[in-house]
């Protein structure tokens, strides 16, 4: 299912194809992918850990019918697709239970930084949630992740300082977006 569409991307499910499943594992088995998430925990270190990880998220995000969940950032133009873009609620400081705090997220393959991809992604699913009424949105980011805090200034997010309130009460550098007037 395609959840959004820009100029240059289209914003759509993760499927079981053999080139997305190649791609899933490609960018999820990779350390300079992984060390930014959760300190690189749930690194996939087999090609068939992809299908089970598409499966997880069809599963968990299927309910929400499109609303949140974990996309595929797939080039107009052709290529591979170049990498994920996320939006759901943060889990709290048990790292289980979810909470009303909205999070918006990016996880691409080196090969595909740079292109402002992370960007024109995160700014239409953006758009979507805060047309639901949502007022504000964060971006929850690892110390040291320079790339992924300059994807959020360049959204026009504020820097909201450290804060340990998802996640598992880990130390992540927050951004804040507030829904437009």
């Amino acid at each position: 299912m395609t959840i959004a569409t820009t100029d240059r991307l289209v914003l759509r499910d993760w499927t079981e194809s053999p080139d997305d499943l190649a791609r899933v594992y490609d960018i999820y088995s990779r350390d300079e992918v992984m060390r930014w998430l959760g300190g690189g925990k749930g690194r996939m270190t087999d090609p068939s850990e992809a299908r089970e990880r598409v499966r997880m998220w069809r599963e968990r995000w299927g309910p929400y019918d499109g609303r949140w969940g974990l996309w595929a950032i797939e080039p107009r133009d052709g290529g591979p697709v170049a990498g994920s873009i996320l939006l759901k609620p943060l889990p709290g400081r048990d790292g289980v239970t979810l909470t009303d705090d909205i999070e918006v997220g990016w996880h691409l393959h080196p090969d595909a930084q740079g292109n402002g991809y992370a960007t024109e992604a995160a700014r239409a699913v953006l758009e979507r949630e805060f047309a639901t009424g949502t007022p504000r949105v964060y971006a929850v980011v690892m110390a040291g992740n320079d790339p992924s805090m300059a994807v959020a200034r360049r959204l026009g997010m504020t820097h909201a300082g450290v804060r340990t309130d998802w996640y598992g009460g880990v130390e992540l550098e927050t951004f804040v977006l507030e829904r437009p007037a």
